[in-house]
């Protein structure tokens, strides 16, 4: 990672620097004075509580910034592994006597190995894996969208392995098209974590599966799409849907969308009111990942086409608390078309 492309300017406005932390794929943006003098900095979980306050993406990171943030000096390298760990800093700049940014140790980089704030948790993990996956037709006319090969792994093994990091988790892969392929491809392959297929013998929706599996799952649980990828500290996410009582957290992500011309505003009577030039808006977008609590099982109608996005409506509807946990653009990775799953590969590999 080049210094000067973290270094940004306590007036940069903050939806530029939601940009910048997702073309540089960093988390972290370090704020200096003229003189290059560190003044604080900007993070993913930052720009997450700002998200949740539904905050104004046009203001300066002025407003966002942590301003006593955690640095090092020049002279104290050897300490950095020790307060990184203490301090629970995945990114850690490096001052010299001047307070002038010279460096930014990074976790993975300098010690390659996963950085975990909490400790391993164990929670069952439900991955659906019975749909057709007809955007990636034909495809998907030869192989089931969960054995698709990202590399020198399938996409579901790598959803296994992401969440294997954080505990020994009990897995649940929900099957129904092609699920005889499915099960055959791990019957003959070795793993060391616990695998239950969950067979639907009609199709359910992304959420109608879930009924299946009422008495089996007794904790909080996770609910992933077999067709993407989160990079985020499932740890944290359990964490934080917890702390918050939430029935349902999803896991959303910021994306932002220009429109590519002039907006036309009428007024009542038909005529222009005013031209806005290529206006941009930013949305949180359901990334296909969920955190439920296990009575949500009991909403699910039984042997019914459901989506789980009805479920949300439900407990909105019911007063209930559905929360949402927003990661970065460049922590999602969808392969449920052709131009996603190139885009994953490339990533990835």
């Amino acid at each position: 990672m080049i210094l000067s492309e973290i270094i940004i300017e306590s007036n940069l406005e903050i939806k530029l620097a939601v940009k910048k932390l997702n073309d540089i794929g960093s988390r972290i943006l370090i704020v200096v004075d003229e003189e290059q003098k560190i003044l604080g900095v900007v993070t993913d979980g930052d720009i997450r509580r700002w998200i949740l306050k539904n905050g104004d993406f046009s203001k300066e990171v002025l407003e966002i910034m942590n301003t006593t943030p955690v640095v090092l000096n020049i002279e104290e390298l050897h300490l950095a592994k020790k307060i990184m760990k203490e301090r629970l800093v995945q990114a850690l700049p490096i001052v010299n006597s001047e307070n002038k940014v010279i460096d930014v140790i990074f976790w993975h980089d300098k010690f390659n190995t996963i950085f975990k704030e909490e400790d391993d948790f164990y929670s069952p993990i439900v991955i659906m894996a019975g749909g057709k996956g007809t955007r990636l037709l034909p495809l998907t006319n030869v192989i089931p969208k969960p054995l698709i090969p990202i590399g020198e792994d399938t996409i579901v093994e790598l959803i296994i392995r992401k969440f294997c990091i954080f505990g020994p988790n009990k897995f649940y892969l929900t099957v129904n098209y092609k699920k005889e392929m499915i099960k055959a491809y791990f019957k003959e392959k070795k793993h060391d974590y616990m695998l239950k297929f969950i067979e639907e013998s009609i199709p359910l929706g992304t959420g109608g599966s879930l009924s299946l599996l009422k008495g089996k799952i007794k904790e909080t649980f996770f609910v992933s799409n077999c067709d993407i990828l989160i990079d985020a500290d499932y740890s944290k996410i359990l964490k934080y849907h917890k702390e918050n009582n939430n029935k349902i957290t999803m896991v959303t992500s910021l994306r932002n969308y220009v429109v590519p011309y002039g907006v036309i505003n009428l007024s009542e009577d038909g005529t222009i009111n005013n031209i806005i030039e290529k206006p941009e808006y930013n949305y949180l977008v359901n990334t296909g990942m969920y955190i439920l609590e296990p009575e949500c099982l009991e909403e699910i109608p039984e042997d019914t086409f459901f989506h789980i996005t009805e479920l949300v409506d439900i407990y909105i509807n019911n007063g209930e608390k559905v929360g949402t946990y927003p990661v970065s653009k460049e922590a999602w990775l969808d392969m449920g078309e052709f131009k996603e799953m190139e885009i994953m590969q490339n990533k990835l590999l």
